[in-house]
């Protein structure tokens, strides 16, 4: 190599999968005028797509996640098992709270929606290529809801008949008699109710419960 001269860095080797052959035609003509990628291989079901990594071993695989004989779900899950480095950037119309948990839980390491413009889904492709987590804007906000959002609380059935017995007015002792259980077993459960509910004593234990549709008195 001369002096001053630099060696061009060669393009990101993908492979595209997509059961819609117009959608997969579209994508390769998106795609097909950027120099920084290069598309070595094309699948219409997620089992072509596994065997094309597994043979071409491409730095990201572009992945729908509704396909035939084996879903986007499937194919990450077994091409990030497998011994190709890599990664998988889902490209769905699909952004339903169970469709983004699946894709997410499965290794993917990007979810785009098929409305991403041609730089965001170029971007993507390199990020992803780096290792990088991308998610779509509305991926994105959907998944942070999510995990704000508090989990349900319930009661097991016998901490559902112990509070039961706390609203009736028992002591621990009674609560005890009354279940067949000892009075350190009703001190536990109590303890369990009132973690769970996030409260320090029994009437509040109680009123939460209502509140929430837990205990229910007629």
């Amino acid at each position: 190599m001369t002096a001053g001269t630099t060696t061009a860095t060669p393009p990101l080797r993908i492979i595209l999968a997509d059961d819609h052959t117009v959608m997969r035609a579209g994508l390769v003509a998106l795609l097909s005028s950027e120099p920084t990628v290069e598309i070595v291989g094309e699948a219409g079901d997620g089992r072509e797509a596994v065997r094309l990594v597994e043979r071409l071993r491409p730095d990201v695989a572009l992945l729908d996640l509704r396909m035939p004989v084996l879903d986007g779900v499937g194919a990450t899950l077994e091409i990030v098992a497998g011994e190709a480095a890599t990664r998988v950037l889902i490209l769905t119309t699909y952004e339903t709270d169970a469709d983004i948990e699946r894709g997410v839980e499965a290794g993917a390491t990007g979810y785009l929606l098929k409305d991403a413009t041609r730089e965001q889904l170029v971007e993507a492709i390199h990020s992803a290529s780096r290792g990088e987590t991308v998610l779509a804007p509305r991926v994105a906000q959907r998944l942070v809801a999510r995990m704000r959002r508090p989990e349900p609380v319930t009661l097991t059935p016998r901490e559902s008949e112990v509070l039961g017995a706390v609203a009736d007015g028992l002591s621990n002792v009674e609560i005890g008699r009354r279940l067949f259980i000892g009075e350190a077993t009703v001190k536990t459960h109590l303890l369990r109710i009132f973690a769970k509910l996030d409260v320090n004593d029994r009437t509040r234990a109680v009123v939460v419960a209502m509140n929430a549709g837990l205990l229910h008195r007629s």
